[in-house]
């Protein structure tokens, strides 16, 4: 009696794209607890995120828009590519992340774009973080419930 079940792993891992960004320019962001490592070279409009599209890594629409907007600032949304390599936090950290790094990435490019990114608050590190939990309550600010009998 043979009962030997054969299992084949099938591996759907899609192959890491390999990306020549050579004559790039680097930049790092940083939100929250999430840092980006952004590399930007003149292109065609493309972003990858961990190897792979922008679309299939955030999938929330406010994600995309926001990591777009620094293009749209200078009014150049097609005319860069970025790598981008992104560890810690969740997605709304890493998309902030991603922002404050093409920015600065961005003005080391053409130092002209500096003066739009800045007016609309791009180049600048969100310095808002969680508050810690204090002692004696549930949360940063909440106090347990009170039973007044």
């Amino acid at each position: 009696m043979e009962t030997a079940a054969t299992t084949t792993k099938v591996s759907t891992k899609k192959p890491k794209i390999k990306l020549d960004f050579k004559d790039s320019k680097y930049a790092t962001g940083r939100r929250k607890k999430s840092i980006a490592k952004i590399w930007v070279k003149k292109g065609t409009g493309k972003i990858y995120v961990n190897g792979r599209t922008m679309d299939e890594y955030f999938t929330s629409g406010s994600h995309k828009m926001q990591i777009t907007r620094p293009f749209e600032v200078i009014n150049q949304a097609t005319d860069y590519d970025v790598r981008c390599s992104v560890a810690g936090g969740g997605h709304t950290g890493q998309a902030g992340a991603m922002v404050h790094g093409i920015a600065k990435a961005l003005i080391l490019f053409d130092s002209e774009n500096r003066a739009a990114l800045k007016t609309e608050k791009l180049n600048t590190r969100d310095s808002r973080s969680v508050e810690r939990k204090k002692p004696g309550r549930r949360k940063a600010r909440r106090s347990f419930q009170f039973s007044k009998r």
